[in-house]
């Protein structure tokens, strides 16, 4: 991953692209996943966005939706290798930047951003358009706790989504709402994330879980990501 020179802006979103950059410093990170090179819209600089907060004594006062996490671009890779189907759909949550379904859209799914401000799903959509994948995405506002009626999906994902277990139960009702019976659900966290096991333990009960260990290395650091797939348990 690494800072790139600014794309041609498609015309369609240069006006979204003119008023975030009349919000923010931005910047843009190329990222090269499956042979394919990618360029993702990202913020320089936090203090507008935190307003002076003290993130680290409070985790929900960080912008968690401001980073292009690891663990989205493992989930990015991961998708790239799934075979698309041709009536199939995936649904990202907590979707960001938009990392990882923008990889899924470039090879060939058919894809439903969502993430819970209008103005975080701005980035996504001028990144899909400058990478080509618009036609291949939709975007869509999404409160976990008042789903809204986007239909069902055959796959649903999701990177660095489990930072406070006050959304543990909310994000269970999305899955119960959104997933076909025969869907399922990717997940990927950094392996330190504290947060996951005791998720994963409350899914325990209806999904059946695998996890795969993927090692990343960005800005000279490695990192470990796990990858977890979530399947419905027939009762």
């Amino acid at each position: 991953m690494s800072s790139t020179a600014s794309p041609e802006i498609p015309n369609e979103v240069l006006p979204v692209f003119k008023r975030l950059q009349s919000r923010f410093k931005l910047d843009w990170e190329e990222i090269g996943i499956g042979g394919k090179e990618f360029s993702f819209l990202t913020v320089n600089d936090l203090e507008p966005l935190i307003g002076g907060k003290d993130i680290f004594a409070n985790s929900l006062d960080f912008p968690f939706w401001v980073k292009v996490w690891e663990a989205s671009v493992v989930l990015g890779f991961f998708m790239s290798r799934l075979d698309p189907s041709p009536e199939g759909r995936v649904l990202e949550l907590g979707a960001g930047l938009g990392v990882s379904g923008i990889v899924a859209a470039a090879f060939g799914h058919q894809v439903t951003i969502t993430d819970y401000k209008d103005e975080i799903l701005d980035f996504a959509r001028v990144s899909a358009a400058v990478n080509g994948v618009g036609e291949q995405v939709e975007f869509s506002l999404l409160d976990w706790t008042a789903p809204a009626p986007l239909g069902q999906f055959d796959v649903i994902i999701g990177s660095e989504i489990l930072f406070h277990e006050r959304f543990f139960s909310p994000l269970l009702k999305v899955f119960q709402f959104y997933l076909k019976p025969d869907g399922a659900i990717y997940l990927t966290h950094d392996v330190r994330r504290k947060s996951l096991s005791p998720f994963l333990e409350r899914c325990s009960a209806d999904y059946d879980i695998a996890v795969q260990k993927q090692r990343i290395s960005s800005d000279d650091e490695s990192y470990e990501v796990l990858l977890n797939r979530l399947t419905p348990r027939l009762h």
